[in-house]
């Protein structure tokens, strides 16, 4: 039981940085991002992603822009604002910091056992 809630707060925590970095990448609609997270094995349902969506987009780190869609209505598509990249280059740094940390001080624990 442990674990499992240190894991779901460590993929809660790192949730928002693969976002914005996939929405960094190019401009995406929501579906593609669900399946993007879906292969990187971060499970994630619409009922997680639109409310993180739409508060990332008031935090002024989105915009978007409704596309005509040739099966249905309009699509959604984001992208970042500039303050949108600066954060992301931000995380971008910390994740490097982190990673690296973390890759550092699992490896002293990997050789102590």
């Amino acid at each position: 039981m442990i674990a499992e809630n240190t894991q779901t707060q460590m993929r809660k925590g790192i949730l928002e940085y693969c976002i914005l970095s996939i929405i960094g990448r190019e401009e995406t609609y929501a579906s593609d991002i669900i399946a993007e997270l879906k292969r990187a094995q971060l499970l994630v349902v619409e009922g997680t992603l639109y409310p993180l969506l739409t508060r990332l987009k008031n935090n002024g780190l989105l915009t978007y822009n409704w596309v005509e869609s040739t099966s249905g209505p309009p699509r959604k598509y984001y992208s970042l604002s500039p303050e949108g990249k600066e954060v992301l280059a931000q995380l971008d740094k910390t994740w490097k910091e982190l990673s690296f940390a973390v890759q550092t001080a699992v490896a002293k624990k990997t050789k102590n056992l």
